[in-house]
């Protein structure tokens, strides 16, 4: 008869032995020879590491690895290269991606007439009629910085009706024959939260701004729901060039979010893709009957949260704020949600288990949100409910310890502040910019940072984010010292910023966002040493590699 406490110590055994049979099983793949951050609190840095079915079963030295290495086992010599865990963009806009890559790119033009010339050239092969679509101007960075109007566009392009997307998405520029085809007149009025921008005689000068670019959108022809999935692949495939294992969409219709679902059956959803519901009011109640979706797929879907709009940007003064623009005193932004709408999905999502992020860039708009959220949490008490500000850009400094206190995530974008600095004391004056891209002031009130790119409004590259977030300089290094550097991340927090906190605020930080033991193996190769290399080289980091659980989905040639 076996005595009960031996049973009981051979018990333990069998359950201490399990785990250690499983860990001595050889891996699939190993990496050794380099530097890798595992950005766990454990082992920060390591130089080796095993990966088996798509999780990480071992991180340490080489002898560790190497006793998990078998007959069939890869082995990847990093040659001394460095290893950071997959990069997540915590806001993007993943058909807007694929879109811009067919579509004209107007990022980095320096003046209308560039603008004018790409139109030009892609008339040349494009049918008579057709509609032209671009993306990505910014009057900001023209010699007149003022609204353009049609006039020249409309000479230069009279036979096909063309809609070109200012950088941010938040305004919209269109030659004669779109306002021809869209039916919009001097007697169109301005929609509520939009505004078309007029000429002296108050005929639509060519611009229109936030709500008031669904009067364009309307008459552009519906892209197939072929044409959406293929510009979802290519926006998978372009973002695994630039490292990134993760993305947030911010804003997925119906038909993308079923797109997802059929890539994911497929086995063609290559990122782990946390997509947020578009504020359409039958696919929020669809979802929420559905119930929060959380890793399907094997981890590379999730359909939990929510996506609304409380103001505009701050490039085309719709960011919402409690004070008159500095450059425009008739104007203090425009407001594209009633607060009442933000709190009552708000409402209703607590109750359905749902998160919701709420873009706001303005000081007035930030502060709405922050109401219409606490008004939420008093009507339905949750704990862990991880609410989001997409962009926080603009704070007032009262606002800033609410964050921490509501339990709400400032989602930013780092590459923002650095595209913006050049002309936002312009818009908001000395003393608001204190309270602008204020992510030390944030951080140090108890909150993370996710961080991210809004691509295509910025580059998709991430580490243009971590080298704004550590140093708020631009590629060049100016401003020397960096803007406002009281405002800077560290190294630590800039890595953590596109890794480990993005998986928080996307309740996923016990599957991603760091290399440790269980967790999934998504990691980069980079030919740089980002976390020791001199400030002013930093742009200059290359991805060798990027895997996703394992598995390398893009190598440098």
């Amino acid at each position: 008869m076996i005595h009960s406490r031996s049973l009981a110590a051979l018990v333990l055994l069998s359950a201490v032995a399990g785990p250690l049979r499983a860990q001595q099983l050889p891996a699939d793949l190993v990496v050794t020879n380099g530097r890798i951050y595992t950005v766990d609190g454990a082992r920060t840095v390591v130089d080796a590491m095993a990966i088996r079915a798509g999780r990480v079963v071992f991180v340490g030295d080489r002898a560790g690895a190497r006793a998990l290495t078998g007959a069939n086992t890869r082995t990847l010599d990093l040659q001394g290269r460095t290893v950071i865990p997959g990069m997540t963009d915590a806001h993007a806009h993943v058909t807007g991606l694929g879109q811009s890559l067919l579509n004209v790119d107007l990022v980095g033009t320096t003046s209308y007439e560039q603008v004018i010339a790409k139109v030009v050239e892609r008339a040349r092969t494009t049918p008579k009629g057709e509609w032209i679509i671009g993306r990505g101007w910014d009057q900001n960075d023209w010699g007149d910085t003022r609204w353009p109007t049609h006039e020249a566009l409309s000479r230069a392009v009279p036979d096909h009706p063309v809609y070109l997307e200012r950088v941010d998405g938040h305004a919209g520029l269109v030659n004669a024959l779109a306002l021809q085809k869209a039916g919009v007149t001097k007697a169109t009025p301005n929609p509520g939260g939009g505004s078309i921008e007029r000429d002296a005689q108050g005929n639509p000068a060519g611009v229109f701004v936030d709500n008031a670019q669904d009067l364009i959108g309307r008459a552009i022809p519906a892209q197939t729901r072929a044409q959406v999935k293929n510009a979802i692949k290519l926006a998978i495939t372009e973002m695994h060039r630039w490292g990134l294992t993760g993305v947030h969409d911010a804003g997925a219709s119906a038909q993308v979010l079923g797109l997802y679902e059929e890539l994911g059956r497929e086995g063609a959803l290559d990122i782990r893709m946390y997509a947020m519901i578009s504020d359409d009011a039958s696919t929020i109640e669809a979802w929420f009957k559905r119930g929060p979706q959380s890793g399907l797929f094997d981890g590379m879907l999730w359909v939990r949260s929510v996506k609304l709009y409380q103001d505009g940007a701050l490039g085309s003064r719709g960011a919402a704020l409690l004070e008159p623009y500095s450059d425009n005193a008739a104007t203090t932004g425009l407001l594209v949600s009633a607060p009442e709408h933000i709190k009552e999905v708000a409402t209703r999502a607590l109750r359905a288990g749902f998160q919701v992020n709420t873009h706001a860039i303005g000081d007035r708009g930030n502060r709405l949100v922050l109401d219409s959220y606490e008004a939420a949490l008093k009507a339905v008490p949750t704990a862990d409910h991880r609410f989001r500000v997409e962009h926080a850009q603009i704070l007032n400094y009262d606002d800033i310890p609410r964050f921490a206190q509501l339990g709400v995530i400032p989602s930013m974008q780092a590459s923002h502040q650095t595209s913006d600095m050049y002309w936002a004391a312009n818009r908001l004056g000395e003393n608001r910019l204190r309270g602008a891209y204020a992510w030390r002031s944030l951080l140090e009130s108890g909150v993370v940072v996710p961080n991210g790119s809004d691509f295509p409004v910025e580059y998709v590259d991430p580490l243009i984010s971590f080298k704004s977030a550590v140093t708020r300089q631009d590629a060049r290094g100016w401003p020397a010292g960096g803007w406002y550097p009281e405002q800077r991340m560290t190294r630590d927090e800039g890595l953590k910023s596109m890794t480990l906190w993005p998986a928080y605020a996307a309740f996923q930080e016990s599957e991603l966002g760091s290399l440790a033991a269980g967790k999934r193996a998504d990691f980069v190769v980079l030919d740089m040493d980002i976390m020791r290399a001199p400030d002013a080289v930093l742009q200059d980091a290359r991805v060798v590699s990027t895997w996703v659980g394992g598995r390398v989905v893009y190598e440098r040639k």
